[in-house]
């Protein structure tokens, strides 16, 4: 459903956020390392996100990554996935096909629109914060 790129930028972006609550940056190796990415593919995926205005970068040698703390509860997973991927989650075929709409559906178009639909939901009611939060009592990961 997300590319590979959007996949790591939602867990960077976690990963970012609950450092962030604990007022700690950062840094680009640190971060690749907790969401098993390499750090080139890193790099840039963090780079859309800082384009995009939902992670801040701090250069120096106290420099790093971060979040404002106060905007950890306003960032929606809708935002990252759209930085990253932009609308195609939206948009996009469920078999990926290039042509797929109401007049030529592929065989599971239907089926999908309701699908696409109810992740639209999640992915803008679900907070960053909310996501984070799991992570402090063990009932969430960022790597397997």
């Amino acid at each position: 459903m997300f590319s590979k790129a959007c996949e790591y930028g939602i867990k960077a972006t976690i990963y970012i956020a609950h450092q962030s609550l604990e007022s700690n940056r950062v840094s680009l190796k640190g971060i690749a390392e907790e969401i098993n990415s390499p750090e080139a593919f890193t790099a840039k995926i963090l780079q859309q996100l800082v384009k995009n205005n939902i992670i801040d970068s701090v250069k120096g040698a106290m420099g790093g990554f971060q979040i404002d703390k106060d905007e950890i509860s306003k960032i929606k997973l809708s935002q990252i996935v759209y930085a990253i991927d932009g609308n195609k989650v939206y948009t996009g075929c469920g078999l990926g096909l290039h042509t797929c709409n109401d007049k030529k559906p592929c065989p599971v178009h239907d089926n999908f629109i309701s699908i696409r639909n109810d992740l639209k939901k999640m992915l803008e009611t679900t907070s960053l914060l909310t996501m984070t939060k799991g992570l402090d009592v063990g009932l969430t990961y960022l790597k397997r």
